[in-house]
This record gives structure tokens, sequence and C-alpha cells, in this order.
């Protein structure tokens, strides 16, 4: 009896581990006050993990955990395209989901994230008049009304998880022989 493993129950277990890394992420930076509109280090460390770095470690070692432990040795092309995108949508879902309620019992961290930007392309750029400025910053609030960033995220998330996990697996792929 042959039997069938679903390749999205691996990428579920660290789809949330995802998510929750970068939630904790988050918290941490806003704990400690540090945010990455005004220190371009810190956003460009968490731009590097959470698009580059976690996405890739997540997918992998999910790919990796359904091919040895759950699939006798084989991974297919298909399986590591389900364990991928499975992996980031979770992680998008959740962290999304964590954003609109830490806003809806916060308004005014974004609020202030907005003076920030504000101040800055102020500073950046002195000839900037103000209509240019709230007109950037009213864009700014249009992509963060939750109807349309949730799924910009989960999309954006999705597309992540499918190139990654192309290039994962097409390096750790083992099929299956196919005998007669």
């Amino acid at each position: 009896m042959e039997k069938n493993t679903s390749p999205a129950k691996s990428g579920i277990t660290y789809g949330v581990l995802f998510g929750a890394i970068m939630i904790l992420e988050f918290v941490l930076g806003y704990a400690f006050k540090v945010d990455p509109a005004s220190n371009p280090t810190f956003g460009t460390i968490m731009n590097v993990l959470n698009f580059l770095v976690l996405p890739i470690l997540f997918i992998y070692i999910s790919c990796n955990e359904f091919k040895m432990k759950l699939n006798d040795g084989f991974l297919t092309l298909g399986n590591a395209l389900k364990i991928g995108v499975t992996v980031c949508i979770i992680a998008a879902v959740l962290y999304s989901i964590f954003s609109v309620v830490f806003n809806l019992i916060s308004p005014e961290y974004m609020n202030e994230m907005y003076d920030k930007v504000a101040d800055m392309m102020v500073e950046k750029n002195p000839e900037m008049t103000q209509e240019q400025i709230e007109m950037s910053i009213s864009m700014m609030k249009k992509f963060s009304n939750p109807a349309i960033a949730i799924p910009a995220t989960i999309v954006m998330y999705a597309f992540i998880g499918l190139i990654y996990s192309l290039i994962i697996g097409a390096i750790i792929k083992k099929e299956p022989n196919q005998g007669f």
C-alpha cells in the first residue's frame, strides 16, 4: 500500500515558525523603539532576513524534511513548489493578521511612522512641497489599508516562495524511478 503524504503538511510547521519570527522581529523593533524608517541599517537587516535568508532557510529545511522523513528520500519539483509556497503564504498570513491587530491596538504607531517618513522626505529633498509630501503620505496610507496590505503581502510572499522553491527544488529534487 502506497502512503500519500501531503507536501503542504511539511510546509505548515515551518510557515508558522517563519511567521512567528517575522512577528518577533517586529515586536523587538517596537519594544526597543528601532524602526526601519529612521534606522536604515535595521531596515536593511530586516529586509535581508525576511525576503532572502528566512524564506530560503525555511523552504530548504521543509523540503529536506519532506524528502528525508516523509517521502522515502524523494522530492519532485512539484512537491518543492507546494512546500515553498505553503511556507511563505502561511508566514505572510500570520504576519498580516498580526499587523492588522497591532494597528488596531496601537494606531498611533502608524501615525508616528507617517510623521517620520514625512520628516525624512523634507530632510532628503528640501524642495518638496507640502502638497507632494501629503500626496506621498496619502499613498502610504492607502497601501497600509488592510484591504490592500493583506492581499499584497500574501501575493508577494507567494511569489517569493515560488521563486525560491523552484531554485531549491531544482537543486535537491530526487524523482522516484519510473520502472515498468
